[in-house]
């Protein structure tokens, strides 16, 4: 059993912790959270978002811990990845070389990592399958930043600026297609039927975001479809995946599926929200690049239901007219208003609480608390 260290939490002075919502509420964590709204050199609203009180440098200090910890199977389950990205046709190496020193978390791999762990396998299989997940990941960015036509990704240029939106998608067909021919030689059906479950409702899922761009009338259930299919059904696989090798039980199966389920729709929800505080230098995006791109996520869901009808009927002018800057700012104003910033980090928060009743059948263990400690980073993170 692999040990992992936590060190001991530390804390920081907030204030009056009686201090009243909406500028700082309690999370299930048991942290403040303090979402502060300040401004630029040109008097723009913008908000930032800190944790206080066994936080933000304890639960990162924790994080890092964990990936450290793994460090060896990671860099392994990143070696069959490599793997996929051999062929004599050299533009592949070429673009796989391009995305794999671009970095990234790597999450995926690591919970499915934890997963397997929980449920009691450490055979070499997980390495692989924790490869195939990443590879499944990476396609799925290449074809949705040439749908979103994006100029960044991971702070870096993305592969279609240079090699081409034609080049990039055949790329991403070749790494889903090669990353299941992997996965079939594991010759377990229901492994493959969790693939083929998660790639087939990412899909769905893109395409149902692409038919409510620019809709204001979109609901927060058509939301919730949204992120649950095209973000949340990757990391629940990997959490099932897990379980299968571990030949669990069907309750504990679908209760560590479940888990992934949510964790992946609040990790998609964090990332909506901090799309409202996108810092590019940190996160390797622009403020407001979803409403750019027409994209009407849980923030402004809540918007439209609080505001009063002459700030819906501005709001709704800001998306036909494809949110220029002026009407961004508007709707950060609005936003501190409203606490919409805030109401959307409770909800998340809830869906964090719940993702962790669902290990409740599982004995308390350094995987579990592991795995708390990424549900909980969904909501802490900056980049």
């Amino acid at each position: 059993m692999r040990e992992l260290s936590f060190p001991q939490s530390r804390t920081r002075e907030v204030g009056n912790p009686s201090e009243k919502f909406p500028e700082r509420f309690r999370t299930s964590r048991n942290d403040i959270l303090e979402v502060k709204i300040l401004t630029d050199n040109n008097a723009n609203p913008f908000h930032l978002l800190d944790f206080k009180t066994e936080a933000t440098l304890p639960l990162r200090m924790h994080l890092d811990d964990i990936f450290r910890s793994y460090e060896t199977d990671l860099r392994l389950a990143e070696d069959r990845m490599k793997d996929l990205f051999q062929s004599p046709v050299l533009t592949i190496p070429l673009i796989g070389k391009h995305i794999l020193d671009g970095g990234g978390k790597r999450m995926r791999p690591l919970i499915l990592l934890l997963s397997s762990e929980l449920s009691g396998y450490t055979g070499d299989a997980r390495l692989t399958l924790a490869g195939i997940i990443e590879s499944i990941h990476t396609a799925s960015l290449l074809h949705d930043d040439v749908v979103d036509s994006a100029d960044i990704r991971r702070g870096k240029t993305p592969a279609h600026s240079i090699w081409g939106n034609q080049v990039v998608i055949l790329m991403g067909d070749f790494l889903y297609s090669n990353a299941l021919r992997l996965a079939v030689r594991q010759e377990s059906q229901r492994i493959m039927e969790a693939l083929s479950e998660a790639t087939t409702r990412m899909t769905e899922g893109e395409l149902l975001q692409l038919s409510k761009t620019g809709d204001p009338d979109i609901t927060e259930d058509d939301y919730l479809a949204i992120i649950s299919a095209k973000t949340a059904a990757l990391i629940s696989a990997a959490c099932r995946i897990g379980a299968i090798l571990g030949s669990l039980p069907e309750e504990k199966e679908n209760a560590l599926a479940m888990f992934g389920k949510k964790v992946g729709m609040a990790f998609q929800m964090a990332d909506d929200i901090l799309d409202y505080m996108a810092d590019e230098g940190e996160l390797g995006k622009r403020l407001g690049k979803d409403l750019r791109e027409g994209k009407i996520t849980l923030p402004l869901i809540y918007l439209l239901k609080k505001a009063d009808p002459r700030e819906k009927d501005e709001v709704r002018k800001s998306i036909q007219d494809g949110f220029k800057k002026s009407g961004l700012m508007k709707i950060l104003r609005l936003f501190k208003k409203y606490t919409i910033i805030e109401t959307s980090l409770i909800k998340a928060d809830h869906l964090i609480a719940d993702a962790k009743a669902e290990l409740s059948l599982f004995p308390d263990s350094p995987a579990k608390e592991a795995l708390f400690r990424i549900a909980d980073y969904s909501l802490s993170r900056s980049k």
